[in-house]
């Protein structure tokens, strides 16, 4: 079975964090922190920086790792990376997500998360004030 190895950034500003509606693919219309594959020779901070420029159109710092978490799919295998980011540069744009939420520590439930992406939410509601 096949592998992914990804990233993904927990964006934050003013005690929220950055939801994103995904717009494609198998898990289309639900909600993800954005990210994606890291490429070969790419740190895992440098493939963060760059799928958040190709997917969202802003330039992000990441401010500190959060968590590793693996997941087993019905047609493949998730290993991500995900670190808290503050967006540097621009306003996110939709390019690959079809919407996009900021939410507090009490919305974020308010959204149906890929699957992967609920071990996130714990993270989340531990470590955020509210």
């Amino acid at each position: 079975m096949k592998t992914l190895n990804v990233v993904a950034a927990i964006i934050k500003k003013d005690n929220q964090v950055l939801a994103t509606k995904r717009g494609y693919g198998e898990f289309i219309n639900m909600w993800e922190f954005p990210g994606g594959k890291i490429e070969p020779d790419e740190t895992k901070e440098e493939a963060l920086i760059r799928e958040i420029k190709e997917e969202l159109d802003c330039t992000i710092k990441p401010a500190k790792f959060a968590l590793d978490l693996e997941y087993q799919y019905p047609t493949f295998y998730l290993k991500m990376s995900c670190f808290e980011a503050v967006i540097t540069e621009g306003t996110p744009k939709l390019l690959e997500h079809n919407d996009a939420r900021w939410l507090a520590k009490d919305e974020l439930n308010d959204v149906n998360w890929i699957p992967a992406d609920l071990t996130i939410i714990d993270y989340l509601k531990e470590t955020m004030e509210d």
